[in-house]
C-alpha cells in the first residue's frame, strides 16, 4: 500500500502522456484525476497509521549503488514528517487536477498537462518520503525538471520561455550548494542515510575542514550549503526573481507548484536536517535573518504590482520567509504547521484568481477589473476567506500559525528574534494591505474593465467550484483542527521526525508573554486592511498625488522596480558576464586565437603550400628542369654527392651543365 502511493502518479503520467492521443484530453482527466485522488485517501491512511498509532515505517526496495565501503539502496521512509507532507501534496494536487480538468479543457494538449502536473506529484512524493541524501535529490531535481516544463506549456509565448529558463537557472544555483552539502556529507560521514548522518552529528560538532585557508565547521559548511539549496526551491532572498516570473505558467501550475508543493521543498529540507541544524547555531542565525528580510521584501514588493497573479506570488514569497525564519529559530514544528495552513489557503488564491481570469476573458491586470462581487459573488467568498486567512484573521487558519510564529520569535530573547519580529510584523501590515488592495481593484470599485467580458461573465462550473469550496473549508477550520496536536504544549505527535535541543525551545516563553504582545500582529494587519479600504475605495487620489511627489515617486520606483534586484542581475552580472564571454570567449578565443591555430591559420597555410606544390607538380617544361637543378645542387652540397662524381667528370664540365640547365629553364 505504501508503494503504491507512489505507483500510482508515476503510472497516471505515463498513461496519460504516451496514451493521450488514443484516451483523448477527457479520458487523461478522468485517469489522472482519479489516481491522485485515490492517492490521496491512501496517504490519509498512512497519516493515520504513522502519526496516530505511532508506527513509522522504513521500507528497502533494492541495491542502487554499490561500492566497497557503502551500499545506497532505494529506500522510503514514512515518519511523522513526511505523513503530514504527503497529506499537503496529495490533496492539493487531487484539488487542481479536478480544477484542471474544467480550466483547461478547452486546450488540445490537456493530456501532455496532465501527464506533467501527475509527473510533478511523483517526483515531490519521491522527495518527502527518500531515506537518504541522495534520493532526495533525484526528486529535488525531478520537481525542477517539472516545474520547467510546466511553466513553459504554453511554448508558443516568448515570456513563458524566458520565465521558465529563469527558474531553471536560477534554481541550478541553489542545487549546486545542496550538492556540495551531500558531497561534503559522503566526504566526512562516509553514508548518506538520514539515520547515520543525523545520529553521527553531534560527534562531528567540533570538526573542522579547510576552505580557502580558513578551517571553518563542518556542521556549519554542510548546513550552510543545505540551505542555500532551500534558499533557491523556496524563493528566498537573493534566489527569489524565478518566482514571480513563473506566474507565465497556467493557473492551476501556479496553485500547485508556486503555492502549496515546490516552494515548499526547501523548508522540508531545512526541517528534515534539524538534527544536523542544531549543532550548526552559526546557520541558524542566518536562516533567521534570511528568512525574516525575505518576508518583509515580498510583503513591501506586493504593495504595486497589478498582475493579479504576482500580488499572490510575492505573498507566496512573504509566507515562505515566515517559515524559514521560523525553522531559523528552531520552532520547526511550527515551521511545518504554517506550511500546512499556507498550503490550503494560498491554493484557494490561486484557484480563486483563476476563476476571476477565466471568467474576464484571460486578463489578468486588476486595474481593469472592478464590480465583479456581484456578478462572481461565490469565487469574491472564497477569495475573501483566502484573504483573511493570509492577514492572519483570527480564528482562520492563518491566525493560528502566523501569530504564533510572531510569538516566538518575541519570545526567544534573542537578538534575531527580535530583528525578525520586527520585520514580521510590518510584513503583516503590509500583507494585510496588499490583500486588501486586491480585493478592492478586483471585486468592490467600479467597473473598469471591458464591457464584453463583463456581459459574458459567470461563475465557475462544478469541477472548479468544488475545489474552490473545499480549500475555504481547509482555510477556515484546518488551522483549529491540527493545533494542539501540532504543536500544542507537551504534544509528542513528531517524534523523532523533529529534533530540537532543550535550551531552543521557546514555547513556553511566547505562551507567558504580555496579552499587549501577542496582539501586536493583530493591530497591525487591522490597520493595514483599514488604510486599504480608505485608499481605494474613498480617497484614490491621495494615492496619485504621493506618487507625483519627489519622496513618493523615488519610493513607488524602488518597490515596483522590486527593490532593483532584476536591475542588477541583468545589468551588472548577467550582462558583464555576456560582455566577457563575448569579448573574451568569443572573439579572443574561438574567433581569434583558436582560428589562427585552427582552420584560418595553419590549416589554410597548409592549404596554400599544397596548391603551390601541386602547381609545380603539374607546371612547365622549365619548372621541372628548375626543380631537378635545385635537387642537384642540394645533393651536391649536404648529401656528399660531390665526391661520389667528382672522379668521373671534371669539374668546368659539371659547372658547364649547371648553366645549360639554367638557362633552358629561362
Amino acid at each position: 500500500m505504501y508503494l503504491l502511493i507512489l505507483t500510482l502518479p508515476l503510472l497516471s503520467t505515463i498513461f496519460s502522456g504516451l496514451g493521450g492521443r488514443w484516451i483523448g484530453g477527457r479520458g487523461a482527466a478522468i485517469l489522472s484525476t482519479t489516481s491522485i485522488i485515490i492517492t490521496f485517501l491512501l496517504s490519509c491512511f498512512v497519516f493515520y497509521e504513522v502519526t496516530l498509532l505511532k508506527t513509522p515505517c522504513l521500507i528497502e526496495l533494492s541495491p542502487w549503488i554499490i561500492t566497497e565501503t557503502y551500499n545506497l539502496h532505494w529506500g522510503f521512509l514514512f515518519d511523522t514528517l513526511t505523513a503530514v507532507m504527503l497529506i499537503v501534496v496529495t490533496s492539493i494536487s487531487s484539488l487542481v487536477h479536478l480544477y484542471s480538468t474544467e480550466y483547461m479543457g478547452h486546450d488540445p494538449h490537456l493530456p501532455r498537462f496532465m501527464s506533467y502536473l501527475s509527473f510533478f506529484t511523483f517526483f515531490m512524493l519521491i522527495l518527502v518520503t527518500a531515506d537518504n541524501f541522495l534520493q532526495m535529490f533525484v526528486g529535488w531535481e525531478g520537481v525542477g525538471l517539472c516545474s520547467y516544463l510546466l511553466i513553459n506549456f504554453w511554448y508558443g509565448r516568448l515570456q513563458a520561455n524566458k520565465a521558465a529558463l529563469k527558474a531553471m537557472f536560477v534554481n541550478r544555483i541553489g542545487d549546486f550548494g545542496l550538492a556540495i552539502a551531500i558531497f561534503t556529507m559522503y566526504l566526512y560521514f562516509q553514508n548518506l542515510d538520514y539515520s547515520v548522518v543525523f545520529s553521527l552529528s553531534p560527534f562531528y560538532f567540533d570538526q573542522t575542514l579547510p576552505f580557502f585557508n580558513i578551517n571553518i565547521s563542518l556542521l556549519d559548511f554542510i548546513g550552510f550549503f543545505l540551505f542555500i539549496g532551500a534558499v533557491g526551491k523556496s524563493a528566498q532572498l537573493g534566489l527569489h526573481t524565478w518566482l514571480p516570473d513563473a506566474m507565465e505558467g497556467p493557473t492551476p501550475v501556479s496553485a500547485l507548484i508556486h503555492a502549496a508543493t515546490m516552494v515548499t521543498a526547501g523548508v522540508f529540507l531545512i526541517c528534515r536536517c534539524s538534527p544536523l541544524l542544531q549543532f550548526a547555531p552559526n546557520v541558524s542565525i542566518i536562516i533567521t535573518v534570511v528568512g525574516g528580510m525575505t518576508a518583509f521584501f515580498a510583503a513591501t514588493t506586493g504593495l504595486l504590482q497589478n498582475d493579479l497573479k504576482r500580488v499572490i506570488a510575492y505573498s507566496t514569497c512573504s509566507q515562505l520567509g515566515y517559515m524559514v525564519f521560523a525553522a531559523g529559530l528552531s520552532s520547526y514544528s511550527v515551521s511545518v504547521f504554517h506550511l500546512s495552513n499556507h498550503a490550503f489557503f494560498k491554493a484557494l488564491l490561486f484557484l480563486g484568481a483563476g476563476a476571476v481570469i477565466h471568467a474576464m476573458g484571460d486578463e489578468q491586470d486588476m486595474r481593469k477589473m472592478g464590480g465583479l462581487v456581484k456578478i462572481l459573488p461565490f469565487t469574491y467568498s472564497t477569495m475573501v476567506i483566502g484573504s483573511l486567512a493570509l492577514m492572519g484573521f483570527p480564528f482562520l487558519t492563518g491566525f493560528y500559525s502566523k501569530d504564533l510564529i510572531l510569538e516566538l520569535a518575541y519570545g526567544s530573547f534573542t537578538v534575531e528574534g527580535r530583528f525578525v519580529h520586527t520585520l514580521g510584523t510590518l510584513a503583516a501590515f503590509f500583507t494585510a494591505y496588499y490583500s486588501t488592495r486586491l480585493l478592492s481593484l478586483t471585486f468592490l470599485r467600479s467597473p473598469n474593465g471591458n464591457r464584453y467580458f463583463y456581459e459574458h461573465a459567470h461563475e465557475s462550473p462544478l469541477p472548479m467550484a468544488l475545489p474552490l469550496f473545499l480549500l475555504s473549508l481547509g482555510s477556515i477550520f484546518i488551522g483549529y483542527i491540527s493545533r494542539d496536536m501540532f504543536v500544542g504544549l507537551g504534544t509528542d505527535f513528531w517524534g523523532n521526525a523533529l529534533f530540537t535541543l532543550p535550551t531552543k525551545q521557546y514555547m513556553l516563553e511566547s505562551e507567558w508573554l504580555d496579552a499587549s504582545v501577542k496582539m501586536i500582529p493583530l493591530f497591525f494587519s487591522f490597520s493595514g486592511v483599514g488604510l486599504a479600504l480608505f485608499h481605494y475605495l474613498y480617497s484614490f487620489n491621495f494615492l496619485f498625488r504621493l506618487k507625483q511627489s519627489e519622496y513618493g515617486r523615488a519610493l513607488y520606483t524602488f518597490l515596483n522596480r522590486k527593490w532593483f534586484f532584476d536591475k542588477v542581475y541583468n545589468e551588472w552580472i548577467n550582462q558583464s558576464l555576456l560582455n566577457v564571454a563575448y569579448t573574451q570567449t568569443y572573439q579572443n578565443m574561438d574567433r581569434g586565437l583558436l582560428e589562427f591555430l585552427g582552420p584560418q591559420g595553419f590549416a589554410s597555410q597548409i592549404y596554400l603550400y599544397t596548391n603551390k606544390i601541386t602547381q609545380i607538380s603539374l607546371g612547365f617544361t622549365y619548372h621541372l628542369l628548375l626543380l631537378l637543378l635545385f635537387s642537384l645542387i642540394i645533393f651536391l652540397i649536404f648529401f656528399g654527392g660531390w665526391a661520389f662524381i667528382f672522379p668521373f667528370f671534371d669539374a668546368h664540365v659539371i659547372i658547364l651543365l649547371i648553366l645549360i640547365v639554367f638557362f633552358i629553364s629561362l
